[in-house]
């Protein structure tokens, strides 16, 4: 078993970043601009009915992308999307949910091989237990037995350290290409975190992950519920372009499995090379992706981490985006 540490170093954000090629000459300005190479910025959508029913069969043209308020051209466009995928399984093994832990384990079981029965041949999943640590139990595979009899050991105990949990996995999973994915088994609370829900926040986006929440409550009655963990969980997977699901029993946990992966399997890639976006003082882009269908509504992470423009600061605070993008080379 393998512990998790530090987040990853550098970020890769499916092979496409935001580098700053600063001009020498441009140190002599007394209002510094600097102009940015910018790669493409790609953003994981799910479209669905009003009554939550999936749509898979829109067009580029029925999409339309806001960085920071400024209106974007799509460059990439993918539906129902192959590329491979990594998910990051993470089961909450804290001392509260000891009782629901072989139901947990089983569902998981049944849930890694339908997402391995289709997809990409690379598609791989990693394991994760938290309690008052957090525990990379399986690097990424698609080694169904290895998977099957680390869950059958899983046992409770101690506290839990959620946000770490997050903030580590999404560390694992921005060194992987292609499309990512959290998926978070708890029971909402969170007790012992060395890491904040807005570092948790952050490392997701930085690593493209989306997070699918599932709050594995028995008790329906707000009275002994975390409310305030489940709160957290459904931030945490809106603002990444996922869901919260509020399973009650085995059979309901295996329908929530079932609903990620028909949803992982009906996502459009779109990509954008950033131009004209007004900057501000926040690394953190608002991205806004709409469809032009009023009826339809989309879920899509709320923003990624790119330039700023200072009003104070050294030099390198103060940069803006260049006209044009860089050539890309083959």
């Amino acid at each position: 078993m393998a512990r998790c540490g530090s987040k990853g170093s550098g970020t890769r954000m499916f092979r496409w970043w935001v580098s700053l090629a600063f001009a020498g000459a441009a140190f002599a300005q007394p209002s510094p601009v600097f102009r940015v190479g910018v790669d493409l910025v790609h953003v994981i959508a799910t479209v669905k009915t009003q009554d939550g029913q999936l749509v898979g069969s829109l067009e580029k043209g029925d999409f339309e992308v806001y960085d920071n308020g400024a209106k974007q051209e799509i460059a990439v466009f993918e539906h129902h999307t192959e590329l491979p995928l990594s998910v990051a399984l993470q089961i909450d093994t804290s001392g509260s949910t000891a009782k629901d832990l072989k139901y947990e384990a089983d569902a998981s079981s049944r849930f890694i091989r339908a997402l391995f029965n289709e997809g990409n041949p690379l598609d791989a999943l990693s394991l994760f237990t938290f309690n008052w640590r957090v525990t990379q139990e399986v690097n990424f595979t698609r080694n169904v037995k290895r998977l099957d009899a680390t869950l059958k050991l899983l046992h409770g105990e101690a506290g839990t350290a959620l946000y770490d949990a997050i903030y580590l996995g999404a560390g694992r999973l921005e060194l992987r290409e292609g499309r990512k994915a959290i998926v978070v088994v708890t029971d909402g609370g969170n007790t012992v975190s060395k890491y904040t829900i807005d570092d948790a926040l952050q490392a997701a986006h930085m690593a493209d992950a989306v997070i699918y929440s599932v709050v594995v409550m028995p008790i329906t009655n707000p009275v002994g519920r975390n409310t305030g963990g489940e709160h957290a969980l459904q931030i945490m997977a809106e603002r990444t372009g996922g869901k919260i699901f509020f399973p009650s029993s085995g059979p309901e946990l295996d329908r929530v499995f079932t609903d990620i992966i028909r949803e992982l399997r009906m996502q459009y890639l779109i990509g954008f090379y950033p131009k004209n976006v007004p900057l501000n003082k926040e690394r953190f882009h608002k991205l806004e992706v709409r469809t032009t269908h009023p009826d339809l509504r989309v879920s899509a992470r709320n923003g990624y981490y790119g330039e700023v423009e200072g009003v104070h600061g050294s030099p390198q605070d103060r940069v803006t985006l260049s006209p044009e993008p860089p050539k890309r080379k083959d």
